[in-house]
């Protein structure tokens, strides 16, 4: 069985808020490198918990701690506790800018569809992200992002589905590998490139049902598809 069929159940309009998160999750699980330590693990803006689910079932994680900012945390408990995972997840409601957590504390930070909306500027990586990440340890990121920077009525039609400031959320591989090597300098090893379930990542948003889905297939097909794309990052600290 392919393990993505054990979640088809959650590629519905009440569970997925975007593109599909678990397709974008495997993918960047499947390409990370071979030797990433799962023991302490972050899922940085986790939604609702359904990646740190993933994450707990899928990896050889013994912690999956579930952190986010918009869904509150008693809410991912009982979803946790539903699968009984209440052993290996633990759900934080919290700000990714101002994290509770010891420097060095985590093995892994996992981050999919939510690193966009608060990493863009330069400094977030280096100053709020990495110093939880002991030596050794790996960030892995994926993130909806831009293939070519739209132009003209494209880049209108770009603006008007993105609703203003979000379009700013949108970067491409070369952007995004640039911003980390200036933050990080000699610290890490960086990898940036596009993900691969794109085409399908985005049928299944589109068949969940979901207004937002529907809408978001309207824009597309205008010319957007051409021009989005999802961006894998895998920064590894160095020891």
């Amino acid at each position: 069985m392919n393990r993505m069929d054990k979640y088809t159940q959650y590629f519905t309009k009440d569970y997925l808020m975007g593109p599909n998160s678990f397709l974008l999750l495997d993918e960047l699980l499947r390409r990370s490198p071979s030797d990433v330590c799962y023991d302490r693990t972050l899922d940085l803006g986790c939604g609702m918990a359904l990646t740190s689910v993933f994450l707990a079932n899928e990896t050889p994680a013994k912690s999956v701690y579930a952190f986010d900012l918009w869904v509150d945390a008693a809410d991912n408990l009982k979803r946790i506790r539903s699968l009984d995972l209440e052993d290996k997840i633990i759900p934080i409601h919290g700000d990714a800018l101002d994290m509770p957590f010891a420097r060095g504390y985590f093995d892994a930070v996992v981050s999919v569809d939510s690193y966009h909306y608060f990493g863009c500027k330069e400094g977030i990586f280096a100053d709020k992200i990495l110093p939880f990440v002991r030596p050794g340890g790996t960030v892995m990121i994926a993130v909806p992002g831009l293939s070519e920077e739209p132009c003209g009525d494209l880049r209108t039609l770009f603006e008007t589905w993105a609703e203003g400031d979000d379009s700013l959320c949108f970067k491409t591989v070369d952007w995004w590998k640039a911003l980390l090597e200036k933050e990080c300098g000699n610290r890490c090893d960086i990898e940036v490139k596009e993900a691969e379930c794109y085409d399908r990542a985005w049928e299944d948003w589109f068949n969940s049902g979901h207004e937002f889905g529907i809408r978001d297939r309207e824009f597309l097909s205008k010319g957007l598809y051409q021009v989005l794309n999802f961006v894998l990052m895998y920064i590894h600290r160095k020891q």
